[in-house]
């Protein structure tokens, strides 16, 4: 019966991907994994990306309607997604909003080039989440304003589309995901890669027993960034408010070095490369090895090995973390990263590796991946790239819908986000430490627990309740 159920399982998967090579020789060896433990992890898998029936107050329009949207932080990928929902037919992008004027006109022009219709510009987001015609809101802004804006769209009734990393800190990432369910409101994170073909094709592949039990993970981020330099504070450009910009973060004065994007180096305002690039890589090795919970220690080491410049966050990383209770074994996920490196890593510049008890699969968002039995058997490949539509039209079809779980829900975000948190802290700090899965909290070392929450500027508007 074991044997027929891991045969089946690999038959519907060809079935639903008919293109991708799938012979005979790639079908998992048998008894690699049994029944229970099939539907377990294949339940546990699926359950991010299945469709939950919840409360029909989240549907704000019947299929055949227009989502109204407002855009708020239209920068860099605020840009790229701007673009992708004024494409859609059935979006609306009534409002743009930055505290950069220059950058909100220039998102203006875009909308009505593409739309044929200019929204209204808007640098304070309030105003933004005032309009109640407005269905929902995509924030695109600076890590620091994640939390705060997605957590003030929900109490406005607006649901969210948020770029990663989902939060700042690891307390904002809850109470994100409490905003979320308190107000019944579709929240989608801005990590596509879980809307790409290939990659959930991995994904079910591994949930299978291909490679058999998976017990290690790992994560890459090797690229060549650049320095950012050094500079010393300056007055604002006239077309920016540094105030509104900055928001409950503590202020800082302004320098030359710190915007547009240079913010993700810093932290009051960031979470560092791994928040940004490696996120996404956390993510998928999470996604693959089951892990459907937080992590119960974390250790890391690392820092700025090769630039000399203000950035504060590493630029060499490495970080283990390792899951006790969620599953037969202890398992582990390992993060590496390397901001100066010219090279490929298992030929991808920023992948997956998933080692399990009879093989090996390599994972690129960009570029596919390989499956490999004993002694490094090649069994099965597919090539693809990331695809972002597919990933911002669940989150469209997903409100009319009447609010089925996305494919990047927030509490997925909140996990894989607080992974690089808490890689983060543990390299700050330079030591192991025990986290409670249940709490969030770190325990038994008070200097880097004090870093799961951050400090807010006193009484400004957008501090989160519970902070």
């Amino acid at each position: 019966m074991e044997n027929n159920l891991s045969r089946l399982s690999w038959g519907l998967l060809w079935r639903r991907h008919p293109t991708a090579s799938l012979s005979l020789h790639s079908m998992p060896p048998m008894n690699t994994t049994t029944r229970r433990e099939f539907v377990q992890r294949s339940t546990t898998l699926v359950a991010g990306a299945a469709a939950l029936a919840v409360s029909p107050q989240l549907r704000a329009a019947d299929a055949n309607s227009r989502v109204v949207l407002g855009v708020i932080g239209p920068g860099g990928m605020g840009t790229n997604l701007l673009k992708s929902f004024a494409a859609q037919k059935d979006v609306d992008i009534a409002w743009v909003c930055d505290p950069d004027a220059e950058r909100a006109g220039k998102a203006a022009q875009n909308v009505e080039q593409i739309a044929g219709r200019r929204p209204k510009v808007e640098k304070d987001l309030r105003r933004v989440l005032d309009d109640k015609a407005v269905d929902a809101v995509i924030v695109a802004t600076p890590d620091h304003w994640h939390g705060p804006a997605t957590i003030l769209a929900c109490e406005a009734g607006k649901h969210v589309y948020v770029e990663k990393p989902c939060s700042h800190n690891i307390r904002e990432g809850r109470l994100m995901v409490e905003a979320a369910r308190r107000h019944k409101r579709v929240v989608q994170v801005g990590t596509q890669s879980r809307s790409t073909t290939h990659v959930r094709r991995a994904m079910e592949i591994l949930a299978s027993g291909a490679i058999g039990e998976v017990l290690v993970a790992k994560a890459w981020n090797s690229q060549r960034r650049n320095s950012i330099g050094r500079a010393k504070p300056s007055e604002p450009p006239a077309h920016l408010d540094f105030d509104l910009w900055v928001g409950p973060a503590p202020m800082v004065p302004y320098q030359s070095n710190l915007l547009p994007g240079i913010w993700r180096w810093w932290h009051a305002f960031g979470t560092g490369d791994i928040g940004n690039d490696g996120v996404h890589d956390l993510d998928l090795a999470r996604w693959g090895l089951g892990a459907e919970t937080h992590p119960s220690a974390v250790t890391a080491m690392g820092g700025k090995y090769h630039f000399d410049d203000d950035q504060q966050f590493p630029d060499t990383q490495y970080v283990v973390f390792e899951y006790a209770g969620d599953g037969p074994r202890r398992r582990q996920l390992i993060y590496e990263q390397r901001l100066w490196s010219p090279y490929l890593q298992e030929g991808y510049e920023n992948g997956n590796a998933f080692y399990g008890t009879n093989g090996m699969l390599l994972l690129g968002k960009h570029g596919g991946w390989q499956l490999f039995g004993p002694r490094n058997e090649l069994r099965d490949k597919m090539s693809g790239n990331v695809e972002n539509l597919p990933h911002h039209r669940d989150f469209l079809d997903g409100i009319k819908a009447g609010g089925r779980r996305m494919h990047a829900d927030i509490e997925t975000g909140h996990l894989s986000a607080t992974l690089a948190h808490l890689g983060n802290i543990a390299t700050r700090v330079r030591r192991t430490l025990e986290f409670d899965p249940k709490t969030e909290r770190i325990v038994n070392d008070a200097e880097a627990d004090a870093l799961v929450r951050r400090q807010y500027r006193k009484d400004h508007w957008a501090v989160p309740k519970g902070a």
